[in-house]
């Protein structure tokens, strides 16, 4: 039966097919992800906008607010919260710049949203707390101007110093300035000039939306601009909280026109950011798998070819033995000696994180990029089956991984385990589909006697396998936490209703025994269930962490594979 998404689709332009058919690609697994994040971070009719949109590929306005049976301006106001975060894009339809604008939407984007404790967490590490909070804001808010960026994180900074002091404007514009120079901050691009695009956006709330696009087809994008932004964060009062969380959009207008930045829009650059945990992950790898020193040295090469290297790029720029000394920290004291032998010690490694492409200045080295990604799934992958399966069955999934093809009486040779359990433990592992069976016949007639049975491990579909199985625990784990949140709503409403007022009474210098009496208006039971449910929040919200790392690694191993073909 064909649709009319379906017609739709075969209408649209080369480039709009192509992204529609990488959308209709997401799993259930991935479409069910999406959605709990955006319910956690939007709401339900943003979530329902969004998820339709995923499994739909591309619907016009007209057609949304009919499949979903909302409102047209609930939808527009949906679309406008996606657009403003980078998730939702726009174009012409099959009807040209004259038709209906249609909207499609990234699931790529959307999964980011995992991310964002740990791109606040980096910023905080590389740059302090200015830089957390800048990156926190621009989040939140999605695109921000540098100058409303600016006052905000001021004042917010202002408001948690000790009385009489005050964050400088300067201070924050210098961190800004960083983030920008180091490429994890950039400038969206403009705003689509054409009449059906501008209208697709009329009714967005400010900042204006803009289309997003490549850095390189907006050549000013790590361009600052100069803004006359002068003095120190305020000081607010608790009580006016509400009020300056109300008049911040109103404020940043304000702010735009007299500082000179009006219309310039920055957004948080998160290929910038996976660069960097890539990076992190490979030092990591190097520093367990020999010692600090030699993770200091890649370090250091990594450092080094950050600007030559494209971010897709299999190996680095070669570097001489030379320059590395020279780049080395001085704090390290390491001696050329020294560096030649870890260098060859490196080189040498079965891990291959390190080649060697020449002799000339003391030897060329580069690091292989993709080949350590696909070393780290690898060991990912291991670690996956050794734990849900035993070592032994760990054992026979590094055999295969290293043997390629392998008859069952060759694995148990190889890996000296009993036939029976090598076959049980084969069949399970089969069963899981973490091992695959090649049938090589030797006759047309395929008779099983006529024929070689051979166990192999394909680690790329294995790899997408379990990144599906990544996505789902992430989803439960999500699930879970809502679902604890809503059971225990009243009792965590009313220990936020006396925490405020313990702030206020504290503010306002009230004596010991009314703040004691305040602390007791939550009984003991309800003070156990209260520090129980953080307990069990805190465990859901680290191993969604520690699951998303695994996700990470197993994205940039599949893309980086998937690139290189």
């Amino acid at each position: 039966m064909i649709t009319r998404t379906h017609v739709r689709l075969q209408n649209s332009s080369k480039i709009f097919q192509k992204d529609c058919l990488i959308l209709l690609e997401m799993t259930a697994q991935e479409v069910c992800l999406c959605g709990l994040l955006l319910q956690e971070h939007f709401g339900e009719v943003v979530e329902k906008v969004g998820t339709h949109l995923l499994r739909s590929g591309v619907l016009t306005l007209r057609a949304l607010a009919l499949e979903t049976k909302l409102s047209p301006d609930l939808v527009k106001k949906s679309l406008c919260v996606l657009v403003q975060h980078g998730m939702c894009t726009f174009g012409a339809g099959r009807r040209g710049p004259g038709g209906p604008v249609e909207y499609r939407i990234s699931g790529e984007h959307i999964l980011h949203m995992l991310r964002y404790p740990r791109y606040i967490y980096t910023a905080k590490s590389l740059y302090g707390d200015t830089g957390e909070l800048i990156v926190e804001e621009i989040l939140q808010r999605g695109q921000m101007t540098m100058s409303s960026t600016v006052g905000t994180v001021a004042d917010r900074l202002t408001h948690n110093m000790p009385e009489g002091q005050s964050m400088d404007y300067c201070e924050v514009v210098t961190a800004f300035s960083r983030l920008v120079e180091t490429h994890f901050l950039q400038r969206c691009p403009p705003i689509a000039s054409s009449g059906s695009s501008t209208s697709a956006v009329a009714d967005c709330p400010p900042p204006a939306v803009a289309q997003p696009s490549e850095p390189e087809s907006n050549p000013d994008c790590y361009k600052i601009p100069y803004i006359k932004l002068t003095g120190k964060g305020k000081r607010r009062r608790s009580s006016d909280d509400g009020e300056a969380e109300q008049s911040v959009a109103k404020k940043a207008k304000t702010d735009n026109t007299e500082c000179g930045d009006e219309g310039i829009y920055w957004q948080v650059n998160f290929d910038r950011f996976h660069l960097h945990f890539r990076d992190q992950a490979i030092i990591s790898a190097v520093s367990s798998k020999l010692d600090p020193t030699s993770s200091e040295i890649v370090r250091t090469m990594l450092r080094m070819s950050e600007v030559t290297t494209p971010a897709n790029a299999a190996c680095t720029q070669a570097l001489s033995a030379n320059e590395i000394f020279r780049a080395l920290p001085s704090t390290y004291n390491i001696g050329r000696p020294i560096l030649d032998q870890y260098l060859t010690l490196l080189v040498d490694d079965p891990m291959e994180f390190v080649g060697k492409t020449g002799d000339s200045g003391g030897g060329m080295f580069v690091l292989n990029l993709h080949r350590a990604l696909a070393n780290l799934a690898r060991a990912t992958l291991e670690s996956v089956v050794q734990e849900r399966f035993g070592s032994r069955s760990a054992r026979i999934f590094r055999l295969l991984l290293r043997k390629r093809h392998l008859e069952q009486k060759q694995v148990e040779d190889f890996a000296m385990i009993p036939a029976k359990e090598a076959k049980d433990m084969l069949y399970t592992l089969l069963s899981e589909n973490l091992v695959q069976l090649q049938e090589i016949p030797k006759t047309p007639d395929h008779a099983p006697s006529r024929t070689f049975y051979l166990y192999t491990v394909n680690q790329l579909p294995t790899a997408r396998l379990l990144l599906q199985h990544c996505y789902k625990t992430v989803g439960n784990l999500i699930a879970r936490r809502l679902y604890e949140t809503k059971e225990n709503k009243r009792l965590l409403e009313k220990s936020q209703r006396i925490e405020a007022i313990l702030a206020s009474l504290q503010a306002t210098g009230a004596e010991a025994a009314q703040l004691t009496e305040v602390e007791e208006m939550i009984t003991v039971p309800e003070k156990q269930q209260l520090e129980s449910l953080r307990n069990h929040i805190n465990k859901l919200d680290s191993s969604e962490n520690q699951v998303d790392e695994t996700i990470f690694l197993l994205e940039s191993y599949i893309n980086s594979t998937t690139s290189s073909h």
